[in-house]
């Protein structure tokens, strides 16, 4: 089974309505899971947050800050 992470909303009648179009073959059957956020919206970094995160994204990575991805994968399947 092929796991797809998509952003919904819901409206007045109950209806999820996809941010965007899947891409799937015609008439496929999908197994739907709905996570719904305890906060009535979804907080959205701001640009300078952004900005911020990146620089120091940037410096790690120039600075040899850095996990492998196959440490990360590992930790992730122990936990």
């Amino acid at each position: 089974m092929q796991a797809l992470k998509v952003m919904a909303s819901v409206n007045e009648k109950g209806e999820l309505i996809l941010d965007y179009p899947l891409q799937l073959k015609t008439n496929s059957r999908v197994e739907l899971i709905v996570l719904i956020s305890e906060t009535e919206e979804i907080e959205e970094p701001s640009k300078q947050e952004i900005i911020d995160d990146f620089r120091q994204s940037w410096h790690e990575a120039m600075t040899g800050q850095t996990i492998p991805i196959s440490e990360v994968w590992a930790q992730l399947a122990n936990d």
